[in-house]
């Protein structure tokens, strides 16, 4: 009985107009395999694409061979990604966040103390999580998001996140 309570307490806080957010940033919205709203997912997207950037950005300097490559690959493909999101929220009226939020600035600060195998350890775990996090955004959006264009988007750049999701996790076993 208090299972079922909590459930629809959920359900109730994510279909409230100012509670998706909440919905979205407590996770949820990601148990409950709901949709976020089209300003949650472009929020969430924008702000995965800068934290993936500029973690990668300082993986460049501090890794070498096929690790480096993989950073290469996270700045070219985020942004990509990165810019069609800013045309396409632009095109919806809706506001793209021009910096990271508290939680992933605090990670990507912890990265910037680091060095060695901490580095490469903490690195490759927070691209495991964070594409964790955003495979599951991008799927919920491309399955039920509001806005048709950046629903297509979301089911067409989800690919790109499983097998960058594939190539982190393979990285992460070998530190």
């Amino acid at each position: 009985m208090k299972k079922l309570a909590l459930i629809g307490a959920c359900l109730l806080l994510s279909c409230a107009a100012g509670a998706e957010t909440v919905g979205e940033k407590t996770g949820i919205n990601s148990t409950l395999g709901i949709a976020p709203t089209t300003q949650d997912f472009v929020h969430e997207a924008a702000v995965s694409d800068m934290f993936e950037i500029q973690s990668s950005q300082l993986a460049v300097d501090k890794l070498n061979g096929q690790e480096k490559a993989f950073a290469d690959q996270m700045i070219k493909d985020h942004t990509k990604t990165s810019s069609e999101l800013k045309d396409l929220a632009a095109q919806a009226n809706v506001a793209v966040p021009a910096a990271m939020d508290s939680s992933h600035q605090s990670m990507l600060d912890k990265l910037k103390s680091l060095s060695g195998d901490d580095f490469r350890k903490t690195y490759f775990s927070d691209q495991v999580s964070g594409h964790k996090d955003a495979v599951s955004l991008f799927q919920r959006y491309g399955q039920g998001g509001e806005n048709a264009k950046i629903k297509a988007w979301a089911s067409t750049t989800l690919p790109i996140l499983q097998h960058h999701l594939s190539m982190a996790q393979d990285d992460y076993k070998n530190t």
